[in-house]
């Protein structure tokens, strides 16, 4: 698995346990590769000090932790706070903020419990971008969204990964489909690759699960 410069990729699940996450966590050493060998822009992720990994990636899993401390706290993480503002921004987050009795100094209670699901999401990715990291993974991080809010997200993230090597993971079509390259995962293998277009035109997994979500977010608008 080779990880290059800024191209999108989505992975799209097809079925749970097809290994999108255990992907997602190789890629910054969360676990270890074993025989595989994974690549950043050519070098075995061995060679690269954890030190160098952790800042070069931001990661944003499926179950994101949060601390009892202010929302701007959560996001920044001690670090220079700064973009905060606009990390909150990107991420959809600074409406919702208006509304806190405290806005970005609300605390949000142990593990965000004061937080809603797309609430505790949308932190966590701000508190990816405030890094400006140079690889972002997103594990299903705007399952909990709705489809209205997700694409405002993207359209904030589009500008950001433009500028960085961007991994998507997700089980909605619309959170892929724009991606440089899409991988279609099932059994723990690659079952389809291409960009949306190709995938489409080749009418296997992907193209029949993207005419069902299709439909059915047609029919959820009559």
């Amino acid at each position: 698995m080779s990880i290059s410069a800024c191209q999108p990729v989505g992975l799209w699940r097809w079925l749970v346990g097809s290994g999108k996450t255990t992907i997602a966590r190789l890629i910054p050493s969360l676990i270890r590769a074993g025989a595989v060998q994974v690549l950043i822009d050519g070098v075995p992720i061995e060679q690269i000090s954890i030190a160098r990994m952790r800042a070069l990636i931001g990661y944003v899993p499926q179950d994101s932790f949060h601390f009892s401390d202010s929302l701007r706290e959560n996001i920044v993480l001690g670090a220079e706070d700064e973009a905060a503002d606009r990390a909150a921004e990107i991420a959809r987050l600074a409406t919702d903020v208006e509304d806190f009795p405290a806005g970005m100094e609300t605390v949000v209670g142990e593990r965000g419990v004061t937080l809603s699901g797309g609430q505790k999401e949308r932190t966590a990715l701000a508190r990816a971008l405030v890094r400006d990291p140079q690889i972002l993974i997103l594990d299903d991080a705007l399952a909990s969204v709705d489809i209205h809010t997700e694409e405002e997200i993207l359209k904030g993230l589009r500008a950001v990964m433009r500028e960085r090597t961007t991994i998507l993971i997700a089980h909605r079509i619309s959170t892929v489909q724009h991606a440089d390259q899409i991988v279609v995962l099932e059994d723990g293998g690659v079952a389809e690759e291409g960009t949306h277009e190709q995938l489409i035109a080749h009418r296997g997994i992907y193209a029949d699960m993207y005419n069902r979500q299709h439909l059915s977010e047609e029919l959820s608008e009559l």
